[in-house]
């Protein structure tokens, strides 16, 4: 989708409420943004979202696997359009999808872990 936006982010949240198994239930962790946070959402009953405190990237993975696109794909080039900006982000990210290890890697949390074997 091109924007991320409320209408974005409830096709997102629709999207995954269908894939959870019956009587399972999903945990979203999200950070602040308005799209995730309004009011505006109606968030299904087999999901419940967590919110990351504000200002704190060095908790969402996420934000590592964005630095990592961007150090090794999407660094150092100059786009001459906004198509061939999309085309070089979804290059992208097929190649870290070829890398599951990698992204395991990249979202790991060593405190998360802490007194797990």
């Amino acid at each position: 989708m091109p924007y991320a936006d409320t209408f974005a982010m409830q096709l997102h949240l629709d999207e995954i409420s269908r894939n959870v198994q019956r009587g399972a239930h999903a945990v979203l962790l999200l950070d602040r943004a308005g799209w995730h946070t309004t009011a505006n959402l109606a968030v299904p009953k087999n999901m419940t979202m967590i919110f990351l405190p504000s200002r704190s990237p060095e908790l969402n993975p996420v934000e590592n696997v964005w630095h990592y696109l961007r150090q090794n794909w999407l660094s150092n080039q100059v786009f001459d359009t906004y198509d061939a900006i999309i085309d070089a982000a979804c290059k992208a990210w097929q190649n870290l999808l070829e890398q599951p290890s990698t992204i395991t890697s990249i979202g790991m949390r060593e405190w998360a872990h802490t007194g797990q074997s």
